[in-house]
C-alpha cells in the first residue's frame, strides 16, 4: 500500500486539476436551486436524503476543531470553496455550507434549467458531473485525516439517492 500512496496522490492530483479546470467555467448556485426539481417521493427523495447526510452538515466538522476558515479543511467540507462558492466571510455564507449537491456534480448554473437536465448529454455538456469512486476520493482519502479509510461501496449505500425511473406513457387504445 505505501509503495501505491505516490501513485495514488499523482492520480488525485490530476483528477483534482481537471476537475477544477471544467468546473471553473461554471458557477454555483447553492442547495436551494437543485432542491426545487430534486425533492418528494415522486423525485426520489434526493434533497432529504442528502439533508440528513453527514455531507449536508459537513462544514460544522472543521468548525469544532476551530478551522472553520482552514482553506485546507473547506475545500472538502464545503461547496465551491476558492471556486465563487463557500466563503466563510461572505454573509450569505450559508448558500454553500456542507457539501451539496454541486460539490459533487459540479457547478449547477449553465445546467440547471429543466430542459438542459431532461436531456443528459446538453447536461453534461454544461457542466453536469456525474461522480464516481474517484470523484469521491479527490476528498476521501488519507491526505489530511491519516486514519481515514474509504470503501466506496459502503459509503454510497449511505447516500444513495437515484432518480426514479420514469415510467413510459400508456398509448391510447384505438377506439373500435
Amino acid at each position: 500500500m505505501i509503495k501505491r500512496f505516490p501513485m495514488l496522490l499523482l492520480v488525485l492530483l490530476l483528477t483534482m486539476l481537471f476537475a477544477a479546470s471544467a468546473w471553473a467555467q461554471h458557477e454555483y448556485v447553492g442547495v436551494k436551486s437543485c432542491k426545487m426539481c430534486h425533492k418528494g417521493e415522486k423525485k426520489g427523495m434526493v434533497y432529504e436524503i442528502w439533508e440528513a447526510s453527514k455531507h449536508a452538515k459537513a462544514t460544522e466538522a472543521p468548525a469544532t476543531k476551530g478551522e472553520e476558515k482552514n482553506p485546507t479543511c473547506l475545500k472538502c467540507h464545503s461547496t465551491g470553496f476558492g471556486e465563487g462558492g463557500y466563503d466563510p466571510e461572505a454573509e450569505d455564507s450559508l448558500k454553500f455550507a456542507g457539501v451539496q449537491c454541486e460539490a459533487c456534480h459540479g457547478p449547477g448554473k449553465d445546467y440547471k434549467k429543466m430542459s438542459i437536465m431532461k436531456d443528459r448529454e446538453a447536461a453534461l455538456a454544461n457542466g453536469l458531473i456525474i461522480p464516481t469512486a474517484e470523484t469521491c476520493v479527490l476528498c476521501h482519502n488519507p491526505s489530511h485525516h491519516e486514519d481515514m479509510e474509504f470503501d466506496y461501496e459502503t459509503a454510497w449505500d449511505q447516500i444513495k439517492h437515484e432518480l426514479p425511473k420514469e415510467e413510459p406513457e400508456e398509448e391510447a387504445m384505438p377506439e373500435e
